[in-house]
This record gives structure tokens, C-alpha cells and sequence, in this order.
């Protein structure tokens, strides 16, 4: 293809959309060949989403890893895809009818599907747009959505089998419901958060007999409801009272006093109030022990008919009445503050309320087994490990699965029911009949399955199952998942269950688990707390590369990060250093295929060398999955080493007298070194690193699929490193002198160097290294008897010593002028500071913080003095030699 120059400046907004286009229409994300495979399934984001921070990190790790690998030879596939997201994508839907003055129940279901899906075509392909804007090289070929025609029909498949089997049932049991959204909600959809509420201690009187039993609750309008009084048996405060009955306040109903070992005899009274239909804990009990399931909350958190006279009320309303009630009533004992954990909608925040209700479950223990031991026996492997052990304690404590969802956006549960028999009929499309009884009166369940039950299917599902497919085949499992932690029991666990209960095999190997991206205070990231971070106003700013760059930065796997402005400047500083190197090397490029480098100075044999290191140490962090590492040790190699070092000691040579044959061999390291750069940095920074690579000459048509570099043993050169490395700090050590004594950049200077004998050939081979990177005009080596060393700067490293005569780096007389008047501007500072801090009233009045600064002051002002004196003490001592 035809190359062209670079211009002036990166414009990364050009770059960016012109090379994704190409590699998109090129087809390069595409998996070719029948080479080793290597397959990511990306984590589905909601169509209802947009892209954040920690999408941001995510998918940069997956395409890391992706570009990496097809470097590398294999066939990969990054296989993308959204989630339909039940519950938050009818939420929008719904909030978009109500501004209308319209409801779902208005439309009916079939109209209301459709404006869900005419939301989805306008809405929900925003994220896709933005992940293409983020870099990523997903296959887009075969994205995915968990409503395809192909995924509904393998979550119909995986329903029939489970039910088949027995591992669905339909059953009353408490689930946690939202009655904002309508819904049930699993156990890990609820977000417990902490709360601070009252402990209500209130009277229920013996039943026919003088005496009372105080209980106490963080929820008195549940009291309505309950059906019994438990106390623990080995509680002697109770002893007799199991067997007897008590009048339930305000209903004047009789309910049992109970004994159980659940109660725990430290909190509160002792006795425990016991309402089946609305705490879980209390079901478990009424279960044992055969009590009645009274429900005076309904779906939408208002007070049913059970409540009796508070009917009709919303759930808090219904608390204050009740409390107004009982005191009237001289029930209320004692009101305590009492800090304790709130269940919240994970999708609308609201406060959960424990309902009995008629749901399907996924039976989930003998399921859970087999997900186990194959963590146990390391089948699957989590990076960073301690996740296991999270897992596994999960795992082991896990309940049934409640999967049906009060929904009309989702896979709708395939069960029809006979009205004339009550036949469950379970089916992948509408039965013609009952096979019982005939009948054609059958009306199919309403509800919706939960949205992970198809994700938990995404691994295979995606792949064609449950058809026999060439990608199938070829593709799973997968070789990585890469993901944020807190989706590790939503997700994580139950695509290892369903895998191996339906391909009979592990998704992946590798679980990779990030942290949460939070601002630079380490608060969450969000858009209604005005702590959010919009990647794509990134992007527009600093370009897609950076903000990448700056997401590695630092992180280290299953730890939250803290993303920091100044991260993006260091990136995009990285960036046009890049670029101005390119340039450079252009500039001295003839247009032809570069030669194999053969190097003979040592400037090219080092940074050959150090190359071969690079490249190990970024695979072998790579492989680890150190992403921070890998991309640090690019960072300070290309900034550190090559730029600062190699192309300025390259300048020696190509900028001298020297013959062509040697400048052609410092232009084909220089190319070779930069091109190899290109090549470990193009999975991190692919945007830059395919530009660039594209303007040099004898490059293939696209970086993302040259081969990733290997160590070239030949290449490897200890003692070159161990040379140049004290040139390094003898060029360092000028320079620093220089400094100190404030000489120009451009004024020329001597310098005597001496050492032992083992230095001298290194130091006569770096005289042109030493003279042109340290201003030097006049080096010479290994006879201090040529300088007058007793008024020279010196420095003495690894045994060799350096001299820089004063007179040759200052005219004397006016640096003694010049430091005559800074001495005495800083006496004048010292005795003010001073004065200060001697008046008794400036330090006892004073704030403590000012007092402080002022000691300060006076400690750096005593130290810039006693330099200064230091140095005119040298100067008049050069100049009196001077004249002598």
C-alpha cells in the first residue's frame, strides 16, 4: 500500500475513525485459520446502558488481550453482544409511556413488546457504537442479543431439560419483591445498605390471664400479619410460656407462643414476633411449625384487606398509624435508635419487601456441585485467586434460584396451563391442545424468566447451541472471561453451572477480575452525584489511545483504581512523544525495506539488547495478566531508553563525519527498535501504533495482524547494557554539575575524566556520547594533572572520577556578582524570618499552620545560604588562581 508522511501533529479524532472503518470493511476482527484458538465472550452490556468508566476498563482488557493473541498467531474470536436487561429497559419504556399519560396495561402486551423493540433499534446499539469508538476489535459479524431468535430458542431448550429433570418447580415461598419495578428479585438483585432506623418494643398481652410479652421490631406495620410468638427453649426468661397464647394488638386476634432454637435470645426482648408472609426467616419457621401465612402488604406496597382498618394505606404511611395506635393504646414501651441493613432494588433502589408468592425456581444445589469441584480441582482458575474463595463460599451456602419475573420485556416462560384440568404443559411453542384432556382452553404464564437466565447460557448459546455448529465446534470453550467482581455470583457462577450441565465442560479457563473504576477522591463514579467521568468526552479530548493508557495505569487485578486527570496528560504526552519520535526516524529513512540490523557501536548493540529484555519482561506480564506492568514497562522503555537515549546517542553518528555505510546501520537499529515498540505497544495504544507503523517503509497492511516480537538471543549483549549504563552516569553526572552551577545549555565546557584502567577503552569509545549529550567540548581522559582540580566541580562513580574547571563553565567575575547579590538577598530573608519567629507574640497568637510555614522558610532559606556561600567561596578561590 502507499505510504504517507506524518504530519506535523497527531490529530487522534482523524486517525481514529478512518483506521476503525478500515479495519471494520477490511474484515480483521474476523477469526481465520485453523491455528491454535483463542476466544473471549464479552460480558453483554444492558441496551439500556451507555458506555462508563468501567465498561472503559473492561473492554480495554478484553481487546488487550484479543490484539495481543492474534499477534501472536492464534485464531481469535472476541465474540460481542448486548443484554435486553428485563427489569431497567421496561423501566424506561414505562417512564417514557407515563410522560404520555399512558401505562403498559393502556397498550397491552403484544403493543407494548412492540415499542420495546422499536426503543431497542433506536436506543439500544448506542453502546455498540461506543465500543467501536473505544478501539475494541470485536467480531461484529456475530454479535449477539439475548432476545435473538437463536438465544430464545436454546433458553426454551435449557427450561424444558431443567423441568424435565425436576430442577424447576413452581411453589409458594417468600421471594424479595419490588413493588416500584413489580417484580421479583433473586437474592443477589438486592442491595443491603446500611440504615438508620428504630426498635419498636411493644406489649402483646397473655390471652386469658394477667401478664404481657414485649417484643421488639424494626417494622411494626408487619405486626398486622403475624400469626405467632417465638422463644428460644433454653431461654429461662420464658420457661412456661411455649404452649400459651397472646391477643395480637390492634387486629384482637389469638396467636401461639412458640418455641425455637432460631430465636436469638440477645436481641431485643428475647421474643420474637413471627410474620411468615414478610420476612424469610420467619416463613422458614411458620413452615416448621405449621403457622398460618397472613399477607397484609401488596404487590405495590400498599396495606391489603388483612390489615383490616389499614387498608389501603402505603407501607410507611401504615407504620406511623400503627405507632399513633399503640400509644393511644399504652403499647409502646420503648422507642431505641437501632442501626441496621436495608434490602434495596440493585436496579431502582426502592426497599425490598419480603412477599410470599407463587414463582418458578431453579433447584440449585445439585446444580451447585459439579460448579464446585470444578473450581476446586482448578478446572476453572480466578485471577486474582482470593475470588475462588469467595465463589465457593457462595456456591456452598447457595439457595433455590428464583428465575420468574412479573415482567412483559423478556423470555417469557414457555408453560401453558389447562383451564379445564390444570395440566402444566411445557413447550417450545403454543400447544394446539392439552395432552391430558383435550382441551384448547390454555393460557400461557404471564411472567418472564429473570434476564441471567439466559446470560448464564451466553458462553454456548451465542455459538448456536443447542444445534450442533461449526462455531460451536471450533469455539467453546472460551479461554478467558474478563470481568468486574461484582457480577461474579450473578454471572460468573451460573454460566459455570449451566456449561457444564449442557456441554459437559468448563465456559473458560481463566476468570480475570477487575476493580471498580472510582474518581480521583475514591468516591463512585456517577452521573447523578456529579462524580461521573463520561469516556466519550475523553475520547473527544484526548483521543481513544490515552484514555486506554491512563486506564492501566496502576491498576492492579480485583482492586478499585482511581482515574485521575493527570493520567491523560501523561498519556497524551506519551503519545506526541511517539509521534515526534516517528517523525524523526523518517525523517532519516531512505523509502526502502530495512536491512536486519547488524550493529557494531555500542549505542546500538545496548539498545538491541535491552530490546530483547522489553519483549520478555511485556509477554511474561501479559501472560500473567499484569496489564498495568506490561504496558509500564513499554511506557519508560520507549520514553527512558530509546527517545531520551538511543535516538540522542544516535544523533552522534548521524549528524558527524561518519561514512554512510555506519549512519545506514544506526537508521536500520533505529527502525528495527521503533518498529518492535510499535508492535508491543499496538495491544494497548492500537490506534497511534497502526498509524505510525503504516507511514514506515516495508511494513504489511495492518499492525494488528504482524507477528508479535520474539527475543532474538544473538541480540542479547550484558556487557554492552553494563557500558552503556555508565556512560549513562557520567552524562548524568555532568549534566547534574552543570546544573548546579546554572551554566547554559549551550556553552561547551571541559571535562577531565580519570579512573581505573578497565574504563579507559569504554571511555575513549563514548567520547562522542559524553561530548554530545553533556555540552562537552574538550574531554579529557585519564590525567587529572590537566586540570587545575583544586577549583573544578568533581564527582567520583564506580570509582571514576570527573572534573569540570570552574573558569571553563562561568565567566568568574560575574557569577561572583551574581552570588554576592543572592547572599545578600537571602540575609535579608533570614534576619526578617528570624525577627519573626523571635517575637513570643507572632508564635503564641499566630495560627499554628503559618508558624509552621515560617520555620520553613527560615530552615530553606539557612540552606540556600550556606550553597551560596559555599559556591562564591569557590569562585573567588578560582579567580585568585586566576590571577596567580
Amino acid at each position: 500500500m502507499q505510504r504517507e508522511g506524518l504530519p506535523s501533529r497527531y490529530d487522534p479524532g482523524k486517525v481514529e475513525k478512518k483506521l476503525y472503518a478500515r479495519w471494520e470493511k477490511e474484515g480483521y476482527f474476523e477469526p481465520v485459520g485453523d491455528s491454535p484458538y483463542y476466544v473471549i465472550p464479552m460480558p453483554p452490556p444492558n441496551i439500556t446502558g451507555a458506555l462508563h468508566m468501567g465498561h472503559a476498563l473492561n473492554n480495554t482488557l478484553q481487546d488487550i488481550l484479543i490484539r495481543w493473541k492474534r499477534m501472536e498467531g492464534y485464531t481469535v474470536l472476541w465474540l460481542p453482544g448486548t443484554d435486553h436487561a428485563s427489569i431497567a429497559t421496561e423501566a424506561r419504556v414505562v417512564e417514557a409511556l407515563a410522560r404520555e399519560g399512558k401505562s403498559k396495561k393502556d397498550l397491552g402486551r403484544e403493543a407494548f413488546l412492540a415499542k420495546l423493540w422499536e426503543w431497542r433499534e433506536k436506543y439500544g446499539r448506542t453502546i455498540t457504537y461506543q465500543l467501536r469508538k473505544l478501539g475494541c476489535s470485536c467480531d461484529w459479524s456475530r454479535e449477539r442479543f439475548t432476545m435473538d431468535e437463536g438465544l430464545n430458542r436454546a433458553v426454551v431448550e435449557v427450561f424444558k431439560q431443567f423441568y424435565q429433570e425436576g430442577l424447576i418447580y413452581r411453589g409458594d415461598y417468600i421471594v424479595n419483591w419490588c413493588p416500584s419495578c413489580e417484580t421479583t428479585l433473586s437474592d443477589i438483585e438486592v442491595e443491603h445498605k446500611d440504615h438508620e432506623g428504630k426498635l419498636y418494643y411493644i406489649a402483646y398481652p397473655l390471652a386469658g390471664e394477667d401478664g404481657e410479652i414485649i417484643i421488639a421490631t424494626t417494622r411494626p406495620e408487619t405486626m398486622l400479619g403475624d400469626t405467632g410468638v417465638a422463644v428460644n427453649p433454653e431461654d429461662k426468661r420464658y420457661e412456661g410460656y411455649a404452649g400459651k397464647k397472646v391477643v395480637l394488638p390492634l387486629m384482637e386476634r389469638e396467636i401461639p407462643v412458640i418455641s425455637d432454637s432460631y430465636v436469638d435470645p440477645e436481641f431485643g426482648t428475647g421474643a420474637l414476633k413471627i410474620t411468615p408472609g414478610h420476612d424469610p426467616n420467619d416463613f422458614e419457621i411458620g413452615e416448621r411449625r405449621q403457622l398460618e401465612t397472613v399477607n397484609v402488604i401488596d404487590e405495590k406496597g400498599m396495606m391489603t384487606e388483612a390489615a383490616k382498618q389499614y387498608q389501603g394505606l402505603d407501607r410507611y404511611e401504615c407504620r406511623e398509624k400503627v405507632i399513633e395506635d399503640l400509644k393511644k393504646r399504652g403499647l409502646l414501651r420503648k422507642v431505641d435508635d437501632y442501626p441496621h441493613s436495608v434490602g434495596h432494588c440493585y436496579r431502582c433502589d426502592s426497599t425490598v419487601e419480603p412477599l410470599v408468592s407463587r414463582q418458578w425456581f431453579v433447584r440449585m444445589k445439585p446444580l451447585a456441585k459439579p460448579a464446585i469441584r470444578a473450581v476446586e480441582d482448578g478446572q476453572v482458575r480466578f485471577v486474582p485467586p482470593r475470588f475462588a474463595r469467595i465463589y465457593l463460599r457462595w456456591m456452598e451456602e447457595i439457595r433455590d434460584w428464583c428465575i420468574s419475573r412479573q415482567l412483559w420485556w423478556g423470555h417469557r416462560i414457555p408453560v401453558w396451563y389447562c383451564q379445564d384440568c390444570q395440566e402444566e404443559i411445557v413447550h417450545d411453542q403454543e400447544p394446539a391442545s392439552c395432552p391430558e384432556c383435550g382441551s384448547n382452553a390454555l393460557v400461557q404464564d404471564p411472567d418472564v424468566l429473570d434476564t441471567w437466565f439466559s446470560s448464564a447460557l451466553w458462553p454456548f448459546s451465542t455459538l448456536g447451541w443447542p444445534e450442533k455448529t461449526e462455531d460451536l465446534e471450533r469455539f467453546f470453550p472460551a479461554s478467558v472471561l474478563v470481568t468486574g467482581r461484582d457480577i461474579i455470583f450473578f454471572w460468573v457462577a451460573r454460566m459455570i453451572f449451566s456449561s457444564l450441565k449442557f456441554m459437559g465442560e468448563v465456559p473458560f479457563q481463566d476468570v480475570v477480575i477487575h476493580g471498580m473504576v472510582r474518581n480521583a477522591e475514591g468516591k463512585t463514579m456517577s452521573k447523578s452525584l456529579g462524580t461521573g467521568v463520561d469516556p466519550l468526552d475523553i475520547i473527544e479530548d484526548y483521543g481513544a489511545d490515552a484514555l486506554r493508557f491512563a486506564l492501566l495505569h496502576g491498576i492492579t487485578l480485583g482492586n478499585d483504581t482511581r482515574f485521575r486527570p493527570e493520567k491523560l496528560e501523561a498519556s497524551r504526552n506519551f503519545t506526541n512523544k511517539l509521534w515526534n519520535a516517528a517523525r524523526f526516524i523518517l525523517m532519516n529513512t531512505k523509502n526502502e525495506i530495512m536491512k536486519q540490523p547488524e550493529p557494531q557501536d555500542l549505542a546500538s548493540r545496548w539498545i538491541l539488547s535491552r530490546l530483547q529484555g522489553i519483549i520478555v519482561d511485556v509477554t511474561r506480564n501479559l501472560t500473567a495478566y499484569r496489564f498495568s506492568d506490561a504496558a509500564q514497562a513499554v511506557y519508560d522503555f520507549t520514553w527512558s531508553e530509546f527517545c531520551d537515549w538511543y535516538i540522542e546517542l544516535a544523533k552522534s553518528t548521524l549528524y558527524s563525519e561518519r561514512n554512510e555505510e555506519e549512519k545506514d546501520e544506526i537508521i536500520s537499529v533505529l527502525h528495527h527498535v521503533f518498529q518492535q515498540i510499535l508492535h508491543l505497544l499496538h495491544p494497548v495504544m492500537p490506534f497511534v501504533s497502526e498509524e505510525i507503523w503504516l507511514s514506515l517503509p516495508g511494513t504489511g497492511e495492518t499492525l494488528m495482524k504482524a507477528p508479535w516480537p520474539e527475543a532474538t538471543e544473538k541480540y542479547v549483549d550484558q556487557r554492552a547494557e553494563e557500558d552503556v549504563d555508565m556512560l549513562k552516569e557520567i552524562i548524568r553526572a555532568i549534566r547534574n554539575m552543570r546544573q548546579e552551577m546554572d551554566v547554559p545549555p549551550g556553552r561547551k565546557i571541559t571535562a577531565v575524566i580519570a579512573g581505573e584502567k578497565k574504563w579507559h577503552s569504554l571511555l575513549v569509545t563514548g567520547t562522542d556520547y559524553i561530548k554530545d549529550l553533556a555540552g562537552v567540548s574538550r574531554l579529557l581522559i585519564g590525567d587529572t594533572g590537566q586540570t587545575d582540580t583544586q577549583h573544578s566541580l568533581s564527582t567520583i562513580i564506580k570509582g571514576i572520577e570527573i572534573y569540570l574547571p570552574l573558569a571553563d563553565m562561568l565567566d568568574l567575575k560575574e557569577e561572583k556578582n551574581r552570588l554576592e547579590k543572592q547572599k545578600a538577598k537571602l540575609e535579608q530573608e533570614l534576619k526578617r524570618v528570624t525577627q519573626q519567629l523571635n517575637n513570643q507574640g507572632f508564635v503564641e497568637k499566630a495560627p499554628a499552620k503559618l508558624v509552621e510555614a515560617e520555620r520553613q522558610k527560615e530552615k530553606e532559606y539557612q540552606e540556600s545560604y550556606e550553597k551560596v556561600c559555599e559556591r562564591l567561596q569557590q569562585v573567588n578561590s578560582a579567580l585568585k588562581a586566576g590571577k596567580d
